[in-house]
């Protein structure tokens, strides 16, 4: 058995660690920004492949105290790490730490590399080459106050990196974090739901895999995960569940996904990234504004990443849009259960309905909340009392 840690957008642990125990994963154990669990080669493979929530599954390799620099290296050097990867591949070292009392992190991934080197010069005779901008193999140091931990990077490229995103925007939301929200939302396939403000379509995409049961990691070219380069590498195990899963991959019909923006280009963004991924033709999409369009359905999921203070748009606008925003929802979406991520706490007053729920997340390094307004027909039962 394996030990992974896998990491995630602070705020969307336990979505995590069911798609943990859904790859196979035992034994789990959750810290803020991930999970840990233990778990065969194939659960590895399962992580990477099928979790939408997944940042990266990385593969302990070692652990131990430390007092100092030269108790890290030699904890590094002692890894036989031409048993786990070919001299031939090129690396990285990367160094978090939490509460370490040594000084500089720069010295430690050079301590670390040097060791990595070293020990590959005495087993093999030769050292691999270092590459920051495309590693093949990506080696982690994580240092506590006075534990250190070795991890081999399985996935690569954050596992968010679907590969569909052609056109971007400003201020993107990354597309494990717009997955978390539609499950936390409770939204199920076959749900209408609705994205008003959809910049470059990331719920939409998310929310179309999801309905089509389309594994993530399916669209990854061949060598983009992490655990392809190493020694370990099962291509047959690999194949087959790559397989199961364009097997599992449900027919393409239309869906009752409907996404607009006020801004044309950002419609247009959309429809472009839709298309790179083969989903064009099962979303709806229109340029419109919030404040004045209509529900696309009796009932549904609405959901939306709104500007704020430390994305877009200036306090003086906002103020003025959130009661503009209520009143829109109270007039033409009765039925729907809208939720909306802000960093702005401002929004719950201003915005003049009843929150339901208030869900602690991270947009990167941003706190936000996730806020829930169910829009009761009738009207003004939810309304906040004036």
């Amino acid at each position: 058995m394996n030990h992974y840690f896998v990491t995630c957008p602070r705020g969307l642990e336990s979505l995590l660690a069911e798609d943990l125990a859904a790859a196979g994963g035992k034994e789990l154990a959750t810290v803020p920004g991930g999970v840990g669990c233990n778990g065969s080669l194939e659960t590895g493979y399962r992580i990477n492949l099928e979790s939408h929530i997944a940042t990266r599954a990385l593969w302990r390799v070692a652990r131990g105290g430390y007092r100092n620099e030269a108790e890290i290296y030699q904890l590094a050097y002692d890894v036989d790490w031409s048993r786990l990867f070919s001299v031939d591949r090129s690396i990285r070292v990367y160094v978090t730490a939490i509460r370490s009392p040594l000084k500089s992190i720069e010295f430690i991934t050079l301590k670390v590399k040097d060791a990595v080197c070293d020990r590959f010069r005495a087993e093999t005779g030769r050292r691999p080459s270092v590459n920051t901008k495309n590693p093949e193999v990506r080696i982690h140091l994580f240092i506590t106050e006075q534990q250190a931990t070795l991890y081999l990077d399985t996935s690569g490229e954050p596992l968010y990196m679907r590969g569909h995103k052609l056109a971007k925007v400003g201020a993107p939301l990354k597309e494990n974090l717009a997955a978390g929200i539609l499950r936390l939302s409770g939204w199920q396939p076959g749900t209408p739901l609705l994205d008003p403000m959809c910049g470059s379509g990331t719920f939409l995409l998310e929310a179309a895999q999801i309905s089509l049961d389309d594994a993530p990691g399916l669209s990854r070219e061949p060598g983009d995960f992490g655990f392809e380069h190493l020694k370990s590498f099962d291509p047959g195990l690999w194949r087959k569940l790559q397989r199961e899963a364009a097997e599992r991959r449900r027919e393409a019909v239309a869906l009752p996904l409907f996404g607009s923006d006020i801004d044309a280009d950002a419609v247009a963004r959309t429809r472009q990234n839709l298309a790179g991924a083969g989903l064009d033709d099962l979303v709806t999409l229109q340029q419109a504004d919030l404040l004045t369009r209509p529900a696309p359905a009796p009932a549904g999921v609405l959901v939306a990443n709104p500007p704020y203070g430390e994305r877009l748009g200036s306090e003086e606008e906002l103020a003025a849009f959130y009661p503009a925003l209520g009143d829109a929802l109270k007039q033409r979406f009765a039925g729907w259960s809208c939720w909306f991520l802000s960093a702005d706490t401002r929004l719950p007053k201003l915005i003049r309905l009843q929150t339901s729920r208030k869900i602690p997340l991270y947009n990167g390094a941003l706190e936000c909340r996730l806020y829930n307004i169910e829009i009761i027909a009738g009207g003004n039962r939810r309304e906040r009392a004036q």
